[in-house]
């Protein structure tokens, strides 16, 4: 029995020894990496348009990588789940990556994914009586907690010479927010597009600021989990390139695109019209100017006491990838052209 045992132990560690010879064979090219976990929310954008024609799958088959989606309601639950080593790339608005920076939650910005002039809203029903900022006093607003519509939110509130106590504010995600909103439990709606674009083409929704009118950056950023980056920068530079060329598919078919996104959304193409002119994706790298935004965003939440630490929003910007992924397209393009 003795003998029968140790052979089956013996045998054991050699099938489980030959599986790994087999794995570290299978993961000997460019990645160990088996997986890439991409986070996309309720947006229209990149993300969207390459999930529903399966562009990521098709370039990272190559390299015998699968792609898992995720699906957000809003910004932060992204850092959430990067926290936890669940989540490698997504596309969050300006105020999750402050407050995830402020958390010590270990990520890097990899391109500026919008302008975001326009991309975020304060609305109110068509029939409120509410007309301009500094009537949202005593009034209840729904927003979702560190998102891009709450930095806009207490933006809107400074501009109009208002404190956040000043007004009630219901913390909601966007579908539990629209259905406040249309069936006024709440008075107005912090929110982005295309939330946006539906409320006021649909339901005669009106805006009484956006971002043009406070003369307020709301930038868009493509991020990624740090430790992922750094023991996969070609795979980072793949998702980059492939994100660029799904946008400018985008803008050379529009109408193509604009039909997918109604589908994929099940939205009226005027709204999603709209929402693509309100808040165009873009992929470059993030500049100056857009960090000393984001460094007075950043600022005002911390004297605002939004987070607790005061950031160096510089830290989290890595320019690196896009820089090498826009050079390899135009190369790539250059030879197509010869």
């Amino acid at each position: 029995m003795k003998k029968i045992h140790l052979f089956l132990v013996l045998l054991a560690f050699m099938i489980a020894s030959t599986g790994c010879s087999k794995q570290e064979v299978k993961s000997a090219g460019e990645s160990k990496t088996k997986t890439i976990r991409i986070g996309i929310q309720q947006s229209l954008g990149p993300l969207l348009l390459a999930k529903e024609k399966g562009w990521f799958e098709k370039e990272f088959v190559k390299d015998g990588v699968k792609v898992q989606w995720i699906e957000f309601q809003s910004g932060p639950p992204h850092f959430e789940a990067m926290a936890s080593n669940n989540l490698d790339f997504g596309a969050v608005g300006n105020s999750p990556v402050i407050s995830a920076q402020a958390a010590g939650i270990d990520f890097k910005e990899i391109s500026k994914g919008s302008n975001g002039e326009k991309g975020d809203a304060i609305l109110v029903p068509k029939d409120s009586s509410i007309h301009d900022l500094k009537d949202l006093k005593g009034k209840k607003i729904a927003v979702a907690k560190g998102s891009s519509g709450f930095n806009f939110l207490y933006k809107a509130l400074e501009y109009a010479g208002l404190k956040a106590s000043d007004i009630e504010m219901i913390q909601l995600q966007p579908d539990e927010a629209q259905a406040a909103f249309e069936t006024k439990k709440v008075d107005a709606w912090a929110i982005w597009e295309p939330f946006i674009s539906y409320e006021v083409i649909k339901k005669q929704a009106r805006v009484i600021a956006d971002g043009e009118d406070l003369h307020a950056y709301s930038p868009g950023f493509v991020i990624a989990r740090t430790k992922f980056i750094e023991k996969n920068p070609d795979l980072t530079v793949k998702f980059l390139k492939v994100y660029e060329q799904v946008r400018r598919w985008q803008n050379e078919h529009f109408e193509e695109a604009v039909d997918l996104y109604a589908k994929a959304k099940k939205l009226d193409k005027q709204v999603v019209i709209r929402a693509l002119q309100n808040n165009p994706p873009l992929n470059e790298p993030i500049t100056e100017d857009i960090i000393q935004a984001q460094q007075q965003t950043a600022d005002f939440q911390y004297e605002q006491k939004v987070i607790k630490t005061k950031i160096d929003v510089s830290k989290v910007v890595d320019n690196r990838y896009i820089n090498k992924a826009l050079q390899e397209l135009k190369k790539e393009g250059e030879k197509q052209n010869e």
